[in-house]
């Protein structure tokens, strides 16, 4: 049976473009539901450089008219800024001549909206990418930048979590780990999915294939590459990688990403200058989303060296994952429960004990020694790719958008 369209309105207040994952996911997840025929309308912050640039352009994608991006106009501190966001996104949810639904993966505005009467608003779909007090509390051991929540704050995400549990008419959880933690938290709840992240596979700005037949070759004689794509923030595990880097001798480090308005890469290019690497690790800072694909195909390897943190252990989801298994090159990754739920050792890729710079360097020489089983790793990861494409994230999306609807009739 096919699934209805709907018209969806999608809040996010973030600055737009944004480069990190948030931004990534939210647009690709948005275009992947308008190539399926639903009406989607973005509504985000304006973009912070002048001129304004293009998201389709931004993220490599091709304008759709059923996709339409509003720019809230927010301006001043970022209070006044948030406080602007909710005002306009209430006012363009009011009612149901606007949208049949409103998704979003922001806690707060999640919380606002469902304290309208549900005769008077859209069904509300939230998405959650960890349980946020949780994540507050971690996150100033995880992110130089992040400050420490007041046990007020807490309280407050706590509420909101409950709330939002109980009230939302959808409710959906990017790990099977998390759903569970959720669950044991508040009790069991009716329409509630779970769908990883996904990929674009095969479209304009990618790169990417799937069982790429020359999935880690290199010149004869060329040092082996191993890389790492995404931000750097110590809870990534970049410093892991990096000491693993020390452990290989033979092997080359290509790191993807970082913001030069952030202290982690400078603090990563001394690392590597401190272990004696600093000639063998290659640092691109940012990138724009649609080059990180042909970086990692000049790679021989691809390392996701999360250690264990309130983050990355059970509610985790990360773009780069599924980014690996499209390249068709070995990967190396962390044996945490979030991902564990996408690899599987000897597989699709070698799992090893996270945060353990040994461990890591283990199986990357391994790989290294080892071509035929990188081969044979790569090609069953870049297999399984396209179950994680983005179009089929939306197709998961829209049933149970279908199944919100029909259960509010």
């Amino acid at each position: 049976m096919t699934a209805p369209l709907v018209r969806l309105i999608y809040l996010a207040d973030i600055r737009f473009p944004l480069e990190r994952a948030n931004g990534i996911q939210t647009m690709e997840t948005c275009h992947a539901l308008a190539e399926r025929g639903h009406h989607v309308e973005l509504i985000v912050r304006p973009d912070t450089e002048a001129p304004a640039r293009d998201p389709f352009d931004y993220y490599g994608l091709t304008p759709l008219e059923r996709f339409r991006i509003e720019r809230a106009p927010v301006s001043g501190p970022a209070a006044a800024r948030r406080l602007g966001y909710l005002a306009f996104a209430a006012g363009r949810t009011a009612g149901h001549a606007r949208a049949d639904l409103v998704f979003t993966r922001d806690l707060g505005v999640a919380s606002l909206l469902l304290r309208v009467p549900g005769r008077f608003r859209p069904p509300v779909v939230y998405e959650s990418h960890g349980y946020a007090p949780d994540v507050a509390a971690a996150l100033p051991t995880l992110v130089a930048t992040a400050a420490a929540p007041s046990t007020r704050k807490l309280r407050r995400l706590r509420r909101r979590e409950a709330h939002v549990w109980q009230s939302a008419d959808g409710y959906v959880t990017i790990t099977r780990a998390l759903a569970a933690d959720l669950e044991a938290r508040h009790g069991r709840r009716e329409r509630l999915v779970v769908i990883p992240d996904g990929v674009r596979l095969g479209t304009r700005g990618s790169g990417l294939g799937t069982g790429d037949s020359d999935a880690g070759s290199r010149e004869p004689g060329a040092s082996p590459i191993v890389a790492y794509a995404g931000h750097l923030y110590a809870w990534k595990g970049v410093d892991v990688l990096l000491e693993a880097l020390a452990l290989v001798p033979g092997a080359r480090g290509l790191i993807v990403g970082g913001h030069a308005a952030e202290p982690d890469l400078g603090r990563l290019k001394t690392l590597a200058e401190q272990l004696g690497i600093a000639d063998r690790v290659t640092f691109t800072g940012m990138v724009a989303p649609a080059r990180v694909a042909e970086l990692l195909r000049t790679a021989t390897l691809l390392a996701l060296p999360n250690p264990a943190s309130a983050i990355s252990s059970r509610s985790t989801s990360p773009l780069k994952l599924f980014e690996y298994m499209a390249a068709g090159r070995a990967i190396v990754a962390s044996n945490l429960p979030a991902i564990e739920e996408i690899l599987h050792d000897g597989v699709d890729a070698l799992l090893v004990a996270p945060g353990d710079a040994a461990a890591l360097a283990g199986g990357i020489a391994r790989l290294i020694a080892e071509p035929r089983l990188a081969d044979r790793l790569g090609r069953a990861a870049a297999d399984r790719a396209p179950q994680y494409a983005w179009s089929r994230r939306a197709e998961r999306l829209e049933a149970l958008f279908a199944d919100v609807m029909t259960s509010r009739r």
